[in-house]
């Protein structure tokens, strides 16, 4: 039989988890996939990303910070995508040229930090916890 304190004990840390409010849900999840390279008219090479924004908030700021990795796993150069806005239960394709380097010389493309995740009429947000990565190209995307 359980016993009075431990009952009571076991009550408070329910309470306390169901006061505390969730920002997002365990599935709400915006997916950024690397989809694909290709040499742009000016030579530099285009990134394809798809952003699929699998909660139910739309974000009228989503700027990532990204460092650009060459084939022997230097940083080649840092680079600053805005993808916003990003609507609610949507998927968005974004494409961003990658100056003075050449889409085979990517290694790995690594997103160092989110410099805005501003929901629509809300405070900026930490969203590295919603972001998951994907790369269907030989580059790695990685955080």
């Amino acid at each position: 039989m359980i016993g009075l304190p431990f009952r009571c004990a076991w009550a408070a840390v329910a309470a306390v988890c169901l006061s505390v409010s969730c920002a997002w849900a365990a599935d709400d999840k915006i997916t950024v996939e690397l989809n694909k390279f290709e040499v742009g008219e000016s030579g530099a090479c285009q990134a394809f990303f798809l952003f699929r924004n699998n909660t139910e908030q739309t974000f009228e700021g989503f700027e990532m910070s990204l460092a650009i990795l060459d084939q022997n796993g230097v940083i080649d150069r840092l680079l600053t995508i805005d993808a916003a806005p990003l609507n609610a239960t949507r998927t968005a394709l974004k494409l961003f040229e990658i100056p003075e380097i050449q889409c085979p010389m990517i290694s790995e493309i690594l997103v160092h930090d989110i410099g805005s995740c501003k929901p629509q009429n809300a405070d900026e947000a930490d969203c590295f916890p919603l972001i998951d990565l994907i790369s269907r190209t030989d580059a790695k995307l990685v955080f």
